[in-house]
């Protein structure tokens, strides 16, 4: 599975997922005919967040973490489970 299928899992809006075991509040929106998405992820319950942007153009797909590792945005978008 590439990087896009992840981002199309998470729901549009406002979500509510788990990830190793701790709840985060997910927000997703889509722009540019779902060519451009951004994802904003913070732990409910403590300082932990993931931040991206995730562009689609003709050429290429383009994964950009905001502060933080590729590594990091992608283990989270493998592993994040929604009740």
């Amino acid at each position: 599975m590439n990087v896009l299928n992840y981002i199309e899992n998470i729901p549009e809006g406002y979500s509510e997922g788990f990830y190793e075991g701790v709840k985060y509040g997910i927000t997703k929106s889509v722009f540019n005919n779902s060519k451009s998405f951004k994802i904003y992820a913070k732990e409910l319950q403590g300082t932990n967040f993931i931040s991206l942007n995730f562009y689609i153009t003709a050429k290429k797909e383009f994964l950009k973490p905001c502060e933080m590792t590729e590594q990091k945005v992608i283990a989270f978008l493998k592993h994040i489970k929604f009740k």
